[in-house]
């Protein structure tokens, strides 16, 4: 532990230092994105994956001030469970560190706290974006102005569907983010496998994006993120997946929810609507985009 709170687990620790495999993990998803118990359930296997797959989990949030760089199963545990975890952003840490209160950490937030503490292999569910209307509302997750300043490869299946996507993928050519499909060249849509735009790129195995890493370095690109999409295996039925997100935004707009309400609103939205479909391919996504991302930092630390 460092003076500013900064700790690392044992775990990781010994594998940084030994330059092993590391893969950073989100801990918004456990505290804000599934419904308890499964919270806790989804987040041990998540880690079991990564070590499986030959890497060490870090799974990052922060706990009482101090940011925490890899969980013990009791950390796991109050992030999961406890009420007073916050939501926070790359803006909000120092805010939440100073204040000595406990915060799970966003994409944004994730990242950059991954990249100081050494980590550059990143998993996740799918990343933030351009929000419909945001032409008037400048609604924009600070996932994307986050990942153009940071060195790290992150798994995700795409962005949100309740996104606008073109305007996503606009915005992440503007700011030289690259975007790999993983044996694919459609861009997924989180719950469905094809959000309806093309790829320039596509990758077929661990080995092509980690070679994209090395040559990401001696070219000095990396200082903007690398996105690998990897789309679900078993996507939302379309037809329901349409009907679920018109009511949704329908919704949205009679109750007036807006900015960053908007998004926990519709995912709420679809998880009740679907019957639990959605939060189902939620959990295969994270499961599958841990096990990718340990097989990429295991291929790149080769």
């Amino acid at each position: 532990m460092n003076s500013l709170g900064f700790v690392t687990s044992p775990e990781v620790a010994a594998a940084l230092s030994a330059g092993k495999p590391v893969v950073a993990l989100e801990s918004t998803i456990i505290s804000h994105g599934l419904p308890r118990p499964s919270n806790l359930e989804v987040a041990r296997e998540v880690e079991k994956i990564v070590r499986s797959h030959g890497a060490t989990p870090a799974t990052i949030a922060i706990l009482d001030g101090k940011v925490c760089i890899g969980l013990t199963d009791d950390q796991l545990v109050a992030i999961a469970n406890r009420d007073d975890i916050a939501k926070a952003s790359s803006r909000d840490l120092a805010i939440i560190t100073a204040s000595h209160k406990s915060a799970a950490t966003t994409v944004a937030a994730t990242a950059h706290l991954a990249v100081l503490a050494g980590i550059h292999i990143f998993a996740t569910g799918g990343l933030g974006g351009v929000h419909r209307g945001a032409n008037e509302s400048f609604d924009e997750s600070a996932d994307l102005t986050a990942l153009a300043n940071l060195d790290i490869t992150v798994v995700c299946a795409g962005v949100k569907s309740i996104l606008d996507v073109a305007a996503t993928l606009e915005r992440l050519e503007t700011l030289a983010i690259g975007v790999v499909g993983y044996k694919t060249d459609k861009f997924p849509g989180f719950y469905l496998t094809d959000s309806g735009f093309t790829l320039e790129h596509q990758v077929d195995s661990a080995q092509d994006i980690a070679e994209i890493i090395h040559a990401r370095k001696s070219l000095k690109t990396n200082k903007h993120a690398l996105i690998v999409a990897n789309p679900v295996q078993k996507e939302m039925n379309r037809a329901r997946h349409d009907v679920i997100l018109k009511s949704g935004l329908a919704g949205a707009a009679r109750d007036g929810i807006i900015g960053k309400a908007v998004t926990p609103y519709l995912l709420e939205h679809f998880h009740t609507a679907s019957e639990g479909e959605s939060l189902h391919v939620n959990i295969e996504i994270i499961k599958s985009n841990s096990a990718l991302a340990a097989d990429i930092a295991v291929a790149a630390s080769q």
